[in-house]
């Protein structure tokens, strides 16, 4: 993906937009086709069964299993139930998702060439992922939804940043969905292939967090002092907690409530999430009487940004489509 993204338009004097655009497709096909091969020949007879549980394109029965035509509905596993300590450990761990669908949005803007997001924007976002959450319960996914932050990195190498492709895809993802065999086909692909993509999309993703520190001092004590404090601590203090719980099969805080153990370890896993924390702290305490901190922190250049209504551009990137806006404004 490397190579198609970033060598060969540079490369080649034409289709140069074919190959950053759909670099994707041609390196899962390519190494999809090459797991392929490699098992239909026995390749992966003789390893060991979690190398053939991420290797083989045939793994696990998925496609052998999985049915022609299914229609999720309604509470298909049952009928919900409801305990108030999970709610409060699931309210933390929809806060953590809340943290980082905010970077994601934020991220997604700046690949999009978009102005800085309305704070009406991002609760407005926030919200539609609530109402998802709420509806991923009614259908039993199992799990919550949160922003794909890798798809910010898909973002970031195809430049294509247009809500047309996001409704296409959805409508794919729908049609997948309902008729199994097809999912099941792409889930057959290796795993392999997903972690060496992601490899390039968290890239672009940590990058895109790094680009917004050209708008603070970075010659400031201070600004340094916070950096190198909350990067350090966001990666140690999650390490200390992921560590502990591989060695003990629990986390540090163990008690006899579970959902108030899940409120205290699951936060402190989350690199980004402890890191933010320590940053946003550090940032709003230390120093806050002097003049020239405003300027070190770069608040400054997102103040005509705090308004929806203050930039003439925001109706043009964040603008609801078929008219929306009348009943969902901004402000």
């Amino acid at each position: 993906m490397v190579a198609f993204s970033q060598y060969l338009p540079h490369v080649l004097h034409s289709g140069k937009g074919v190959f950053g655009r759909f670099s994707v497709l041609f390196t899962v096909s390519i190494v999809w086709l090459y797991a392929y091969i490699l098992t239909i020949s026995g390749a992966y007879k003789n390893v060991k069964l979690k190398t053939q549980a991420h290797c083989r394109v045939d793994r696990s029965g998925l496609i052998g299993g999985a049915p022609w035509i299914s229609v999720p509905y309604p509470f298909q596993w049952g009928a919900p139930t409801f305990d108030a300590g999970e709610c409060f450990a699931m309210m933390m761990t929809s806060f953590i998702a809340i943290v980082e669908s905010t970077g994601a949005f934020i991220a997604a803007s700046r690949y999009a060439s978009a102005t800085m997001i309305p704070p009406s924007i991002v609760s407005r976002g926030i919200g539609w992922q609530g109402i998802g959450i709420l509806l991923d319960s009614f259908f039993g996914t199992a799990n919550g939804t949160s922003v794909a932050v890798e798809n910010v990195g898909l973002l970031a190498v195809t430049h294509v940043g247009s809500r047309r492709v996001v409704q296409i895809s959805a409508g794919f993802m729908i049609f997948f969905a309902v008729l199994g065999k097809f999912g099941a086909l792409f889930a057959s692909i290796p795993l392999p292939i997903f972690a060496g993509m992601y490899c390039v999309f968290f890239a672009y993703v940590g990058a895109c967090g790094l680009s917004f520190l050209q708008f603070c001092n970075l010659n400031s004590f201070r600004t340094k002092f916070i950096l190198g404090f909350s990067f350090f601590i966001g990666i140690s203090v999650p390490q200390y907690f992921n560590e502990y719980a591989s060695v003990s099969g629990h986390g540090p805080v163990h008690t006899g409530a579970r959902w108030f153990n899940d409120m205290i370890n699951v936060p402190f896993s989350n690199k980004p999430f402890v890191a933010g924390l320590v940053a946003y702290f550090l940032d709003n305490t230390m120093h806050l009487h002097q003049s020239a901190v405003r300027k070190d922190r770069g608040y400054h250049w997102w103040d005509k940004f705090r308004s929806f209504k203050k930039d003439a551009r925001s109706e043009e990137f964040y603008s609801l489509p078929f008219n929306l806006n009348k009943f969902f404004p901004s402000v």
